[in-house]
């Protein structure tokens, strides 16, 4: 699924999923075997195969959806 990545005023990374309408912070960023799995506050895990530094935020990457 495709994701907006942006940075917000108070410095914290959040995910925006256009097609659910959600935006929600993220609380916890780990590694796996396919990249990076960021956990939102709503307890969604997304998992990336790479995410673009900070400074090039905002950005539209792909991510998968864990359960």
């Amino acid at each position: 699924m495709k994701v907006m990545l942006r940075v917000n005023d108070a410095g914290t990374l959040v995910v925006y999923v256009a097609k659910k309408d959600l935006e929600e912070e993220v609380v916890k960023q780990t590694d796996s075997e396919a990249g990076k799995v960021l956990t939102l506050a709503n307890g969604w895990q997304l998992e990336f195969s790479q995410i673009p530094p900070r400074e090039n935020l905002p950005q539209t990457v792909e991510a998968k959806l864990l359960h």
